[in-house]
C-alpha cells in the first residue's frame, strides 16, 4: 500500500549509540516497509518505530539514495506484521482496491 507519515525511527548503530531520525514512511505491507531518511541507515541494523497501538520492528534489508534522500526497506519481525486495524498511516492508497474499482461497468 502506497502511503505518507512521518515517523520517528531508531537503531543501534555499530558503536551501540542509539540513532534517531525522522522518516516518510513511503509504502507499508504485512511483511515490510519502505521510509525515506535524509541519512543512509545501514543494512542489517534493527529499526523500530511506533505507533499508538503498535511498534514495528525489523531489519533494514536495503539503503538506497535517489535524488531527493535514502530509501530504507525493512523487513518486519514477525510479531510487528502490519495491519489496517493496528495502525492506518495518514495517507493511505490501495492500488489493489483502486484497480478493481477502475475495472467495474459504466467507469
Amino acid at each position: 500500500m502506497l502511503c505518507a507519515d512521518v515517523v520517528e525511527a531508531c537503531w543501534t548503530d555499530k558503536d551501540g549509540k542509539t540513532q534517531r531520525a525522522n522518516a516518510l514512511l513511503e509504502d507499508i505491507s504485512p511483511s515490510g516497509a519502505c521510509l525515506q531518511f535524509e541519512a543512509a541507515v545501514p543494512l542489517g541494523v534493527t529499526l523500530r518505530w511506533g505507533c499508538p497501538k503498535q511498534e514495528f520492528v525489523g531489519e533494514v534489508r536495503y539503503c538506497v539514495y535517489r535524488e531527493i534522500g535514502y530509501f530504507v526497506g525493512v523487513e518486519f519481525e514477525p510479531q510487528s506484521k502490519w495491519s489496517k486495524k493496528a495502525y492506518k498511516p495518514q495517507h493511505l492508497l490501495d492500488l489493489q482496491r483502486l484497480m478493481e474499482t477502475a475495472k467495474k461497468p459504466g467507469r
